[in-house]
């Protein structure tokens, strides 16, 4: 494509997003005219979901094709500007969009290592990856370790990589869309995941990277539209000033300072129902713990005594001379309910035991490695550990952005090298103006819960609490713990995966505001999904089936065999998701932690170090990918494993152990076997100098 046409390609490109962003736009009047008119907000719910996934279902329809490049590069014609956007929002996923602002919610300063991680990450891709990447050409990761490298097993076991992190990113997309499908629809939580998987489908599907790359442009246009204007909103609500980034910080954070003081102080008014309520809980903890030794001690036994004083207690409410219905009804509940055997006994008792964590006093929101502790010496320690944590954390979520397949894969489809890192730049720009409001967003978020929810009665709670916790109970649940008829901040459970998407509500906005907030949250969670599981299906048709299995496979059989797998994957993942795995979050930072791990050693020695080689490669990825998951294993709940911590690092930041076992493996495996032949020296010289033709490439596709 000539220089020309390229720029006559991008300024329409221009024109087209320019009038969707209008049509965009009024058509979020619209809707807001029809509430004003009274339709029912459920249906105001359908018309903002399914007219969003029609719209990029249209764009992957009018995207389809059947060229081997197109599908898998876009044509390599996608201007910087575009790509950028289209990065971003394959960047933003459910976690950025859905997850950082409610994890900032909850953990306030701590939270902040995802934002630093993540941002700080792209200046890896930039200096270290993204433009010897492109000038690599080809299709896919697995495509330049198999160049690299030589050999099947290199290219095999970057499959295996790629696979694994883009399946443990998917199932956090397929969550998001599942949460949002089912509030808005009224579908349970596992109907809607599988729901929400067709809006995923109808765009990877028929046109590959073209189809994905084209409607990601629209799907970023949507997220940080619907993200932007709620929190503006509540900025200009609470302080009058339409700068949420400001604002936030210089009125709201020094009010909720004081707030959570006055909630730990216990000689407040407020302080003290605070801590009725968390005697409360230390209490249930305690008993809980007491059952859990006696039933280690005592085995079936034990068990049997306690279900007969439940059943002794039934019997004496019924023999009193005045039966309180209530009160029997309660008891009569309690023993049906109770655990069958020893193993439901221990996880009910583990659970009810885990309520102790809500007598803790609030954690401040400023304050850096806000820990707690019977003696200063046992809080010294456990600030220790959160600052190796939160540093470990943003090493892996920096070195796993410079290894993910879908993020790298983007600089595949620019025209140029130079084009792939101005692309960069962009991305990072698109993606800044999210994360820079997400700190801002959690802020004024909880200052609307600390301000209005906190000390509202009970029978007076707002509709979103209900509706919320229809939805998911571990996410939503306000119960009135000691029974005087108040709400008390430790008696609210609010998940962060629903912050973002009940803000609007929580604030008391108009309800197109949170359809709009459903539809940005449904793209990003869309636009990564769709990124990842053309990933996954990518390295399984391409770089094993065509590339391993059956080299001379034609055109047509290869898209057909990208598209089976596509939606042989989408339908495990969902199937996965309806699971409940983990929060979407800590899907997310595994992913990272997992792509770190098997392939930042590997792609950077590739590219920067020449004596790297076949069995480098093998035993640094191996070593690298399965340090990492067997870390997981061990210390995710999840797994049942629950094993010691090493070190004491939580298992989202595996990698701490993963990147390190995988360059000593490369370096060793390098250093003991013969050096690479002169050919794949020529290319490691070929991707990383320039050449006289501008670093256009020259490999073609």
């Amino acid at each position: 494509m000539t220089a020309v046409t390229q720029s006559q390609f991008a300024a329409n490109l221009k024109r087209y997003y320019s009038f969707y962003t209008g049509g965009f736009v009024a058509f979020v009047i619209l809707v807001g005219i029809l509430e004003q008119m009274g339709v029912p907000n459920k249906i105001l719910g359908y018309i903002f979901l399914f007219a969003t996934i029609a719209l990029y279902a249209g764009i992957g329809f009018m995207s389809k094709t059947a060229d081997v490049g197109e599908y898998y590069v876009a044509g390599r014609r996608v201007p910087a500007l575009f790509n950028g956007m289209a990065t971003g929002a394959d960047w933003m996923s459910a976690a950025s969009f859905i997850g950082m602002a409610g994890t900032l919610y909850l953990t306030g300063y701590d939270g902040l290592a995802f934002v630093l991680g993540w941002t700080g990450g792209y200046c890896l891709v930039a200096i270290l990856l993204a433009p010897y990447l492109r000038k690599f050409g080809q299709f896919t990761i697995p495509d330049f370790l198999g160049a690299r490298f030589g050999g099947h097993l290199p290219r095999l076991i970057g499959v295996i990589a790629a696979i694994t992190c883009s399946f443990t990113y998917v199932i956090a997309q397929i969550y998001g869309v599942g949460i949002i499908t089912s509030r808005f629809t009224g579908l349970e939580f596992q109907v809607g995941v599988f729901v929400g998987l067709a809006g995923i489908l109808v765009c990877s599907f028929l046109g590959g990277m073209k189809a994905v790359t084209w409607t990601q442009v629209a799907q970023y246009i949507i997220l940080i539209v619907a993200y932007m204007i709620p929190v503006v909103w509540l900025s200009v609500k609470h302080t009058g000033v339409p700068i949420p980034q400001i604002s936030a910080y210089t009125s709201a954070l020094p009010k909720i300072t004081a707030l959570e003081k006055e909630f730990n102080d216990k000689a407040s008014p407020k302080g003290a129902k605070e801590e009725s309520v968390r005697a409360i809980f230390r209490e249930r903890a305690a008993a809980a713990d007491a059952k859990l030794k006696g039933l280690e001690a005592g085995g079936p036994a034990f068990l049997a005594a306690e279900k007969q004083k439940l059943a002794d207690k039934v019997a004496a409410l019924k023999a009193e001379a005045a039966p309180d219905a209530k009160a029997i009804e309660a008891a009569e509940k309690s023993v049906k309910d109770f655990p069958a055997d020893a193993a439901a006994a221990k996880k009910a008792w583990t659970a009810e035991k885990g309520v102790g964590a809500r007598a803790a006093p609030v954690k401040a929101h400023a304050e850096a490695f806000a820990v707690g502790g019977k003696t200063p010496e046992e809080i010294e320690k456990n600030r220790g550990i959160a600052k190796k944590n939160f540093l470990a954390l943003i090493a892996c979520l920096m070195i796993g952005t410079a290894a993910l397949p879908h993020i790298l894969m983007r600089y595949y489809t620019t025209p140029s090298v130079h084009e792939a890192r101005v692309s960069v730049f962009w991305g990072l720009f698109f993606i800044f103006l999210l994360y820079f409001t997400a700190p801002a967003l959690a802020i004024l978020a909880k200052y609307e819960v600390y301000s209005n929810l906190v000390g509202s009665s009970f029978s007076a709670l707002p509709a979103w609490v209900s509706n919320w916790s229809t939805v998911d109970k571990t996410l939503m649940n306000i119960a009135d713990i000691n029974k005087d008829g108040i709400v008390q901040l430790a008696e609210i459970v609010l998940g962060g995966d629903l912050i973002v998407l009940a803000t609007p509500e929580i604030a008391g906005l108009p309800y197109v505001i949170s359809g709009l907030v459903a539809a940005g949250g449904l793209a990003a969670a869309l636009s990564t999904a769709d990124g990842l599981l053309l990933t996954i299906a990518n390295a399984m048709s391409h770089d094993l089936y065509y590339k391993m299995i059956d080299p001379n496979a034609s055109t047509v059989r290869r898209l057909a065999v990208s598209k089976g797998l596509l939606l042989v994957v989408a339908l495990l993942a969902a199937y996965v998701t309806s699971l409940k795995p983990g929060d979407i979050l800590f899907l997310v930072g595994a992913a990272f932690s997992l792509a770190a791990s098997g392939f930042f050693p590997a792609l950077v020695c590739g590219v920067f170090w020449k004596r790297a080689n076949y069995l480098g490669a093998v035993l640094g990825m191996t070593l690298g990918l399965g340090i990492c998951a067997y870390y997981m294993y061990l210390t995710y709940p999840f797994f049942g494993v629950n094993a010691p911590k090493w070190w004491d690092i939580n298992p989202i930041s595996a990698g701490t152990f993963g990147i390190p076992a995988g360059f000593l493996g490369i370096i060793i495996g390098s250093l003991i076997s013969p050096a690479p032949n002169k050919e794949i020296q020529e290319l490691v010289d070929h991707v990383r100098y320039p050449n006289l033709e501008g670093d256009i490439d020259t490999k073609g596709v």
